[in-house]
C-alpha cells in the first residue's frame, strides 16, 4: 500500500506542477502549435489536430511511466 500511496502523491506533484506552469502562461506558445499539427482556416470553418503535440505528450507520459515501472 506505501507504493501506492507514494505513486499518487508524486502524480498529484507532477499534475499541480503542469497546472501552474500553464497558469503562468509557460509552455502556451508553443503547446499545439509544434510543426506536425494539422491547422486548417477556411471561412467561418476551423480545423485543428495537434499530431505532433499529441505524439510528444504519448512519448513523455510513457517514459515516466516506465520510470515508475522500474
Amino acid at each position: 500500500m506505501p507504493q501506492i500511496g507514494r505513486l499518487l502523491l508524486i502524480a498529484g506533484l507532477l499534475i499541480a506542477g503542469i497546472g501552474l506552469l500553464l497558469t503562468l502562461g509557460i509552455g502556451t506558445k508553443w503547446i499545439g502549435r509544434l510543426p506536425g499539427d494539422i491547422r486548417l482556416e477556411k471561412g467561418n470553418v476551423r480545423f485543428f489536430f495537434p499530431i505532433t503535440t499529441c505524439l510528444l505528450g504519448s512519448l513523455l507520459l510513457s517514459a515516466i511511466l516506465w520510470l515508475f515501472r522500474r
